[in-house]
């Protein structure tokens, strides 16, 4: 007999009671998302999985733990996430979100591959099965994002994206915008099939599409997606059979207004479930992670068993992972969160695979693993950047220029029109309707590309700040009042290897490095924290009212989310996907 079938028997006979199962978690209240029940009872587990649902008081068992009767439910489940946006580790980033209760993370590593391939996301994964919560793959598919609009350090072609299939843990193929389906683009559609041959779904990225390209898209293999901001948006989706992952993120704040309209319409939930997407360690820390969206939901008037499936097994089933996560049932992993009050999903004790690995607040620690050197060298300036670099040329007294116009809360942007002055020469910011320059510098050392616009909506009074995370090239970008206070500030990230830095008057006043893949600290999670606070601190002290102008600066450059990107190669128009003139006319 082989391990595996030794082990699956072993299973069968602690369920029977013949072996000693490891653990039985006894008196607490189990809320079984399948039954639509609470009742008090017990959990027997054996191997990491729940073998027996209420045994028998004389069923053998190595230890029991007194649940004090608390609520059990299953442990929760994030359906998108980007690791390299909370700015950590996967190590580090078990102190932030086991202490809420996440066991379970859908990660779409597209951050560090952009940077550094296929290798990157293997380095980024390696060792994740003994972490204190689960990671499954999303591979990513837009290795780069927009091919011919920006330069990238990786990319990850058709073949590639086979082999990781290959892997266990991967579970669907990544967010693919829509221009990839609309325009019936070759590799990605190859892409796309290569997951319908793994038997994996599609993730999808249905930003900006009316009824007629939903229909599209949803013919083109794509499950669900996490970008509908109105309720409107999630019901078009819903009713092409693209389910939604309603999102709360640093700068993506969209929980209250779909969860609002879900409860309003009395929209039934088994199609919804949650994720966070991109969101920064310190608001995980003071929010929450999943269990914030859980809690705003039933904040909102839903009921909190609807809250906590849509966290639980309507995530698994709609991965098609039923069978191991997203319930506290027969066969699937012991995966458990122990709450007080159903209404207040503030977790005392989480177990992981039978296991405690949070109480009262506070994770086990988790040693930090290595990675390769070579992710530690990732930003190369091909040329010095000086002030000069960020010059607009420009003929005449005035030019009527494009100018992106951030929108509060949101990754999306609308393009506005505005006439600037132009002096010796060259277009100048005009900082009384808050409009400044933006640019991004390309930082692999491959053709030194710096390419400005025109933002509105960051609300900088002085100085400048910049960051090596910018969607999803990972390019150096920067936004500033001034030319000098832009130099500053991108130089600082270059020399720390990526990260953040504000700069005012020709100095750097903040940073936070990133030296992992110009992506992540290596720093445990609450110091990482204490600076992103100083470098919040530091842009509002320079007058962004923005409450992540980091995050949102790290979106404000990304070419597939409308209506205005800008890459290394210039501005873009993300609905027709092709580079765009900043200046209209002059006079």
């Amino acid at each position: 007999m082989n391990e595996a079938t030794q082990s699956f028997k072993n299973e069968l006979r602690a369920a029977a009671g013949e072996i000693p199962v490891d653990l039985i978690l006894e008196n607490i209240q189990i809320v079984n998302v399948y039954s639509n029940e609470i009742l008090p009872g017990s959990l027997a587990i054996y191997n990491g999985k729940i073998v027996v649902l209420n045994p028998l008081p004389s069923h053998p068992a190595k230890e029991h733990f007194d649940g004090k009767g608390m609520f059990a439910v299953p442990g929760f489940i994030d359906t998108h996430i980007h690791i390299e946006t909370t700015l950590l580790t996967p190590e580090a980033l078990a102190e932030a979100i086991t202490p809420w209760g996440t066991t379970s993370l859908f990660v779409d590593a597209m951050e560090i591959a952009n940077v550094a391939g296929k290798e990157g996301l293997l380095a980024l994964i390696k060792g994740t099965d003994a972490l204190p919560f689960r990671v499954y793959l999303e591979i990513p598919s837009r290795v780069p994002t927009a091919p011919g609009l920006e330069t990238t350090g990786g990319v990850l072609d058709a073949e590639e994206v086979r082999q990781l299939f290959q892997l266990e843990q991967t579970i669907s193929l990544g967010e693919l915008d829509p221009s990839k389906i609309l325009e019936y683009r070759e590799e990605y559609l190859e892409k796309v099939l290569a997951a319908q041959a793994a038997r994996r779904i599609c993730n999808g990225h249905a930003i900006g599409l009316n009824a007629q390209e939903l229909n599209i898209y949803a013919t083109g293999r794509l499950s669900d997606d996490h970008e509908p901001v109105t309720f409107e948006e999630l019901l078009d989706r819903m009713r092409v059979g693209i389910v939604t992952l309603i999102r709360e993120g640093s700068s993506e704040r969209n929980v209250d207004r779909l969860m609002q309209g879900v409860v309003d319409n009395q929209l039934a939930t088994e199609n919804l479930m949650f994720c966070t997407d991109d969101k920064h360690v310190n608001d995980i820390f003071r929010e929450g992670h999943i269990s914030y969206n859980v809690q705003r939901a039933i904040d909102l008037r839903l009921e909190p068993l609807d809250a906590i499936k849509m966290a639980t097994i309507n995530a698994a089933k709609h991965f098609h992972l039923e069978h191991e996560i997203g319930s506290l049932t027969p066969g699937r992993f012991a995966d458990v969160v122990l709450l007080k009050d159903l209404r207040k999903i503030k977790p005392e004790i989480v177990f992981k695979g039978g296991k405690i690995v949070s109480e009262n607040g506070k994770s086990l620690p988790v040693s930090m693993k290595e990675y390769p050197d070579h992710l530690f060298n990732t930003v190369q300036l091909k040329d010095p950047i000086t002030p000069e670099r960020f010059q607009i040329a420009a003929n005449g007294e005035r030019a009527r220029c494009k100018v992106i116009a951030l929108i509060k809360d949101q990754i999306i942007n609308d393009e506005i029109q505005a006439w600037l002055k132009i002096e010796d020469g060259f277009l100048a910011p005009d900082l009384e309707n808050d409009i400044l320059k933006m640019a991004v510098v390309e930082r692999y050392g491959k053709n030194g590309n710096v390419s400005t616009a025109l933002v509105r909506g960051f609300g900088l009074k002085s100085g400048a700040i910049a960051s090596s995370v910018s969607h999803d090239h990972h390019n150096i970008v920067v936004v500033g009042t001034n030319d000098a206070d832009m130099a500053c500030a991108v130089n600082a990230v270059a020399e720390m290897q990526g990260g953040f830095a504000a700069c005012s008057n020709g100095e750097k006043v903040a940073e936070l490095g990133l030296p992992l893949a110009g992506l992540m600290s290596v720093l445990p999670a609450r110091e990482v924290m204490a600076k992103m606070d100083q470098v919040n601190a530091a842009a509002r002290a320079l007058g962004s009212p923005l409450a992540a102008p980091f995050m949102t600066l790290s979106f404000v450059s990304l070419p597939t989310v409308p209506k205005l990107g800008l890459t290394d190669l210039g501005l873009v128009d993300v609905l027709s996907h092709k580079l765009t003139d900043l200046i209209l006319e002059t006079e």
